[in-house]
C-alpha cells in the first residue's frame, strides 16, 4: 500500500486522516495538528493531517468558503514541515491540481466530483496520492472506473474513500459491504464524520448525527478499512464549516484507543 513516508507505516495499524473541516486560522491548524501527532505517535497510528484550503460546495451564498487560497495551502505547508507528517486537501477543478500540489502530499476529490475525468487526470499527473471520495450517488463496484483514470493517466498511487450513500433527501447511511468491494480495487478509506451528515436541510446549514462516530468507527475497522477519516475541532458548535458533524477533539484520543485494541484483536 502507497503510505507515503507515514509513522509506523509498516506496523499493520490503520491509518488516520484527521483535521479540521476548513482551515480557519494559522493557530487553529497548527494547535489541531500538534495535538493529533501527539496522540498518533502515542498509539502508533499513521497520520495525515487535513484540511480544506477553500469550502467549494456551500448550502448558502453567506457560508464560509475560506481565508484565501494560498494563505490557507501555506498553512498546510507550515504544519507538515513543522510536525514532519504529510498533509491534505481537496480540489475543485482541473487547474487546482498542480496548484495544491506545491503544497499538500495527497489531492483529495470531492465525492460529488469523483466521475470528472478532467480532474482525475489532472490530479493524476501531477504524481501525488489521489484521493477519491466515493460520490453519495453511486455504487461501490462503479468506483473501480474511477481508480481506472488515474491509473491509465501513469498514476498508481490511488486511495478511495467511503463517505456515505444518500437515503432520501437529507439522510446518508454507510453500506459497509463496499468497503472490501472497494478495497479490490485500491486502499480504501471510511469516512466517519461525513457519512453522519444530514444533507439538504431546510435551514440550508448540514446537520449531522456526531453521536454515532463510535459507532461507525468501530464497525470500519471491524471490517477491514485501510483507513479513517475524521474531521475534528476543539469546539464543533463554533466551527465555520460543517461543525454539526465534527468530532471535538478533546472526544479523539479516547476513541483512537478503543479502535487500536479492535485492530489489535482482528
Amino acid at each position: 500500500m502507497e503510505r507515503l513516508k507515514l509513522k509506523n507505516a509498516d506496523n499493520g495499524m490503520f491509518f488516520l486522516i484527521a483535521g479540521p473541516c476548513a482551515i480557519e486560522g494559522e493557530q487553529m491548524a497548527m494547535d489541531i495538528c500538534g495535538q493529533l501527532v501527539e496522540i498518533t505517535d502515542r498509539l502508533g497510528v499513521p497520520f495525515i493531517f487535513k484540511g480544506s484550503y477553500r469550502k467549494a460546495n456551500r448550502s448558502r451564498l453567506d457560508s464560509f468558503t475560506g481565508i484565501g487560497d494560498l494563505k490557507a495551502l501555506e498553512i498546510l505547508k507550515k504544519a507538515a514541515k513543522q510536525f514532519r507528517v504529510p498533509v491534505t486537501t481537496d480540489i475543485h477543478s482541473a487547474p487546482e491540481a498542480s496548484m495544491a500540489a506545491d503544497y499538500v502530499d495527497v489531492l483529495q476529490i470531492p465525492a460529488f466530483l469523483c466521475r470528472q475525468t478532467d480532474l482525475l487526470v489532472a490530479a493524476a499527473t501531477t504524481g501525488k496520492v489521489v484521493n477519491i471520495k466515493k460520490g453519495q450517488f453511486v455504487s461501490p463496484e462503479s468506483m473501480q472506473f474511477a481508480v481506472d483514470k488515474v491509473k491509465q493517466s501513469g498514476n498508481h498511487r490511488v486511495w478511495l474513500t467511503e463517505r456515505g450513500t444518500t437515503f432520501g433527501y437529507g439522510d446518508l447511511v454507510v453500506d459497509f459491504r463496499g468497503i472490501p468491494v472497494m478495497k479490490r480495487f485500491a486502499p480504501t478509506i471510511l469516512d466517519i464524520t461525513h457519512s453522519l451528515q444530514q444533507p439538504n436541510q431546510a435551514s440550508g446549514v448540514t446537520g449531522g448525527r456526531p453521536e454515532l462516530i463510535e459507532t461507525i468507527a468501530k464497525a470500519g475497522i471491524a471490517v477491514g478499512a485501510d483507513g479513517l477519516f475524521i474531521e475534528t475541532h476543539p469546539k464543533p458548535s463554533e466551527a465555520k464549516s460543517d461543525g454539526a458533524n465534527m468530532l471535538a477533539l478533546d472526544k479523539l484520543e479516547g476513541l483512537m484507543e478503543k479502535l487500536v485494541k479492535i485492530r489489535k484483536a482482528l
